[in-house]
């Protein structure tokens, strides 16, 4: 049974859960009651990759905001390092650079992400 008007059938809807969760297909398939071959098909259908890598999509996006919010207390444990005279000066430096590289790296972010924000409207007025 195909999806119809893009909503999927809670099989495909499992199906999806399970290949997020479980480790191997045949265990994605077992999870929603349905063959490996099944699921092997549905795999090929356009309409459930879209579904499938918006699931993946999403699932990323939580753990970057997870990530995202542990980062305050990540860098105050790096500028305790950094600033605590008793630790060895490797240390110290170690946690310094760690502090400088990303402050680097989130800049070069921004920028690309503004490059590409401007070439996308480039794209779009053609």
């Amino acid at each position: 049974m195909a999806a119809q008007r893009g909503k999927l059938s809670r099989n495909r809807e499992k199906a999806i859960a399970g290949l997020i969760s479980k480790s191997t297909i045949l265990e994605a398939a077992q999870y929603a009651g349905i063959g490996e071959r099944t699921l092997l098909r549905w795999l090929k259908d356009d309409d459930f990759k879209k579904a499938f890598r918006e699931a993946r999509y999403h699932l990323v996006q939580h753990a970057l905001t997870q990530i995202q919010n542990a980062t305050k207390d990540a860098v105050q444990v790096l500028k305790k390092i950094a600033n605590n005279k008793k630790a060895p000066d490797s240390v110290r430096v170690r946690a310094a650079s760690v502090i400088l590289s990303y402050a680097v790296k989130s800049i070069e972010i921004e920028n690309l992400e503004a490059r590409i924000t401007d070439l996308e409207r480039l794209i779009q007025k053609k």
